[in-house]
């Protein structure tokens, strides 16, 4: 959303939105470049390696997706504020809390989103290992590990974590798209001191943002706990990159006000096919992790690239 629809966003905020389709809307834009660069991922995997086009692959590439996808619908709607939010846990009352510890200091005491979070997740990380004693501990409880059963569609297991990942990212791209709370998100994102002088309350729309992400990333916890049924304090220590690859790389601007869901949901689709499609190659998962760097740093380059031409 450049400064100029971001104006008429804020405009109508006391008419709601638009007459066109929320679906067209959460589709269209941004979209359209990361769905082609994963069809390119997919053709060339495809025909590179031998079994990453069978559908039990492609089901694995949804099953890994899920838990990043998930953390990522949260990544969306911090980053769309210009945030950063890189503190995630287990437990929904204890994210809730969390996302609120960190939407207070960056709403009301005006503290930057990247130094509230990172020395949030910080002081998490380390007293998480101090409760531990670093020891991980087994998930036998059926509700904890709920999300990674679910039925089979010919022969493919569909998992509750996947249709859950999937649910939320229709109904967050139906909020941001067909609600006034995500006209002022993308309003606040675009042009916070603007979105005050037309009567938004920002901090209070912050506070609200972080809130809110930190619910989605106890689905996440809790699909991640379907998906590896263990309690570790040390799990899934790429997550925070990933998910905030998958948010650039879908066209959701790091400096806000521009992108959505629908985005990042193929953003994750990217990253979890390039690490996939690689693995079948026989590259090195530490080379992985360098594609995925280098790839974040692409897509930021091409946004800021994007954003001072439409700023001309």
């Amino acid at each position: 959303m450049t400064p100029a629809t971001a104006r008429v966003a804020a405009a109508d905020l006391d008419t709601g939105v638009g007459s066109s389709s929320w679906w067209r809307v959460a589709l269209t834009g941004q979209v359209t470049g990361p769905l082609a660069a994963l069809i390119l991922a997919v053709v060339i995997f495809s025909t590179t390696t031998e079994n990453f086009f069978s559908g039990a692959n492609l089901a694995l590439v949804v099953q890994q997706s899920v838990v990043v996808g998930t953390l990522a619908i949260g990544q969306t709607l911090v980053v769309l504020t210009a945030g950063i939010d890189l503190a995630c846990a287990a437990g929904v009352v204890v994210t809730v809390l969390l996302g609120a510890v960190n939407g207070s200091l960056v709403s009301f005491a005006s503290l930057p989103p990247f130094i509230v979070t990172l020395g949030v997740l910080t002081a998490l990380t380390a007293g998480a290992r101090l409760f531990t004693d670093s020891a991980s501990y087994p998930i036998k409880s059926t509700p904890l590990t709920a999300l990674n059963h679910g039925p089979r569609v010919g022969g493919v297991a569909i998992t509750y974590g996947a249709m859950a990942w999937i649910g939320l990212t229709i109904l967050m791209a139906y909020a941001l798209t067909q609600t006034k709370w995500g006209t002022r998100i993308y309003t606040v994102g675009d042009n916070p001191q603007a979105a005050e002088l037309v009567g938004i309350d920002v901090k209070r729309v912050l506070f609200g943002v972080y809130v809110v992400a930190g619910l989605i990333y106890a689905i996440a916890a809790w699909q991640a706990l379907g998906r590896t049924p263990t309690a570790d304090p040390a799990g899934y220590p790429t997550a925070n990159l990933d998910s905030i690859t998958a948010v650039v790389i879908g066209g959701t601007s790091l400096f806000g006000g521009r992108g959505g869901v629908a985005g990042t949901l193929v953003g994750t689709l990217i990253v979890t096919v390039l690490q996939n499609g690689l693995t079948h190659a026989g590259i090195d998962s530490l080379y992985q992790q360098v594609a995925t760097g280098v790839l974040v740093v692409l897509a930021v380059a091409v946004d800021r690239l994007t954003r001072t031409r439409q700023s001309r």
